[in-house]
């Protein structure tokens, strides 16, 4: 432009000269007028010349380097009709195809990682330097329990107060880790970073592994109890035979009443470990959950009256609290009873002296809280509670948490067992699925 602005000053110049000349010289023309005349002819044709080549390629140059400035690769320059400035014209119009092309391959690629992420079942969360959510997937929403990005778009995973932010969080720069937490719920996180711009930008991986590490665990076990419910139950069958002949045979002799009182307390321990392994084999025969529509609060009613003699002999006040709105959710009545009854009954041991259980039912999600004032659960045992065979009890056999781990999961219910700051340790279980009726 500034090229443009000098040669039109220069031709306004030069057709001002000339007329003045004109002016003083046209009364007398004379050699001097027609020399004066023919220098501004040659120098008004040195200036088209000049213009059409120096002025305007520059001019031409100076418009493709505004077009990058702009990032407008679908422009192209024309040609100026000057064989070199020509070739840059080309060269730049090449050059121009090829960073549209790449910038057309580059959003397609995007596009294409956009919808790979969106769709992943795996949870991918993007955070800033500072450690902050720039991005998360609907995936990693859903295993946080969150349901809109806003929630968590700015913050550090600290600052969401969800347990499994709070584990990923302590995962070191650069590692893989496998999380199992108090729900049940197990992933493998890893915290690692790529490349952008130069600098390691960090990321989270996010995987569940819930699915196949229950059902690994579910054959392993049932394997097990089968093999040792056939041998136990065989050997059991036999001594206790065995003790029933010889007592019958014991019977007619003098003095052997003490040896068949012996022989009578092997015969009812025999009995006793057949009905302790039976408890294991019951885990792997529970029956396949019948739904059907029940109110909720009138089951935890029904489940109160049930235990309450049980926590009243322990010193333990049983509170109910439930919803102004009855909810109705699909549940086998029975089976569901008997997890209530077991969290009830976990939750009167864990009290040693005397105390309360709360029993609290809500609506929009459907959810049932027990909750206790016993000695709580440490962050070492939150992450064992549903392994197979797992107690804190002295005599637990650890199959109770795997039956309510097994049942729950047959309703499709979200569930979690863990202390809280205030004191009480929660086990909540959140229907995932009502009746239509009640959606």
């Amino acid at each position: 432009m500034k090229l443009k602005f000098y040669f039109l000053f220069l031709v306004i110049l030069m057709l001002a000269v000339w007329g003045m000349l004109f002016v003083l010289l046209g009364t007398e023309r004379g050699v001097l007028f027609y020399l004066a005349e023919a220098l501004l002819t040659i120098g008004l044709v040195f200036l088209i010349f000049f213009y059409r080549k120096v002025v305007k390629p520059l001019q031409t140059i100076g418009n493709g380097m505004e077009l990058l400035k702009e990032q407008d690769f679908s422009s192209r320059l024309r040609s100026v009709g000057q064989v070199e400035a020509d070739r840059i014209v080309q060269i730049f119009n090449r050059m121009m195809d090829q960073l549209k092309d790449e910038r057309m391959r580059l959003r397609e690629q995007n596009h294409f990682l956009d919808l790979l992420v969106s769709a992943s079942p795996m949870g991918v969360i993007i955070l800033t330097f500072d450690g902050q959510i720039s991005m998360i997937n609907k995936a990693a929403l859903s295993f946080f329990h969150i349901h809109s990005e806003a929630e968590v778009l700015n913050r550090t995973l600290n600052e969401l107060e969800v347990p499994l932010a709070d584990e990923i969080a302590r995962i070191p720069h650069d590692s893989t880790e496998t999380v199992r937490l108090s729900d049940s719920m197990i992933y493998r996180c890893s915290h690692l970073s790529f490349i952008d711009r130069g600098f390691a930008h960090p990321f989270i991986l996010i995987e569940s592994l819930t699915t196949e590490v229950m059902k690994a665990e579910k054959i392993a076990y049932e394997k097990v109890i089968r093999m040792i419910a056939h041998e136990v139950n065989n050997t059991v069958a036999g001594v206790t035979s065995t003790l029933d002949t010889v007592d019958e045979a014991l019977e007619e002799i003098v003095a052997t009443e003490e040896l068949r009182e012996v022989m009578k307390v092997c015969g009812e321990r025999c009995l006793g470990m057949s009905r302790f392994i039976t408890n294991f084999a019951n885990v792997v025969k529970i029956p396949e959950a019948q739904l059907a529509p029940v109110s909720l609060n009138h089951r935890v009613e029904v489940c109160k009256i049930f235990m309450e003699n049980i926590c009243r002999n322990r010193n333990i006040n049983l509170h109910l609290d439930l919803c102004l709105e009855d909810t109705v959710v699909n549940m086998d009545a029975m089976l569901f009873e008997q997890v209530m009854v077991n969290i009830i009954k976990n939750a009167a041991e864990s009290i040693h002296h005397q105390g309360d259980i709360y029993i609290k039912t809500s609506t929009h999600p459907a959810t049932l809280e027990i909750a206790d004032t016993g000695g709580g659960i440490s962050k070492e045992v939150e992450a064992k509670l549903f392994s197979p065979f797992f107690s804190t009890k002295p005599n637990g056999q650890g199959i109770g948490l795997i039956f309510i781990r097994e049942v729950l999961a047959n309703h499709d219910c979200s569930f979690s067992l863990r202390s809280y700051p205030d004191g009480l340790t929660r086990f909540i279980i959140q229907f995932n699925h009502l009746p239509i009726n009640q959606n």
